[in-house]
């Protein structure tokens, strides 16, 4: 298990501090599949998870959705045809808090299982 998925959440408000560009530049390397985009000036990471099915992506799906669901806290999950899209980032901040990374790292474990 990564060191970041060992790590636990922390309750996010809305004056919670986001994720620095010093602390961005040291927790993107722990997540080498995920990309970090910029969307209506929001910072959010982002993975495409890719699989043999319909059937196979939404059981995964669900995984996420549990997993959000334990935490309280919710990504964007896109379901397709052998793919899904998974966007992490805190809606209350409008960016990302180390959270989200967390939450990414857990997902990662979800596919490697």
């Amino acid at each position: 298990m990564t060191e970041l998925a060992q790590q636990s959440c922390t309750a996010c408000k809305p004056d919670a501090l986001q994720v620095t560009e010093e602390q961005l530049v040291e927790l993107m390397p722990a997540l080498p599949d995920w990309a970090c985009l910029s969307r209506g000036g929001e910072l959010q990471l982002e993975r495409v998870f890719h699989f043999k099915n319909f059937k196979q992506a939404w059981a995964f799906t669900n995984k996420v959705a549990e997993l959000a669901e334990s935490e309280f806290h919710h990504p964007a999950i896109t379901l397709e045809w052998g793919k899904v899209t998974v966007t992490w980032w805190t809606h209350a901040i409008k960016g990302l808090h180390h959270n989200d990374f967390i939450m990414a790292a857990r997902t990662d474990l979800l596919f490697d299982k």
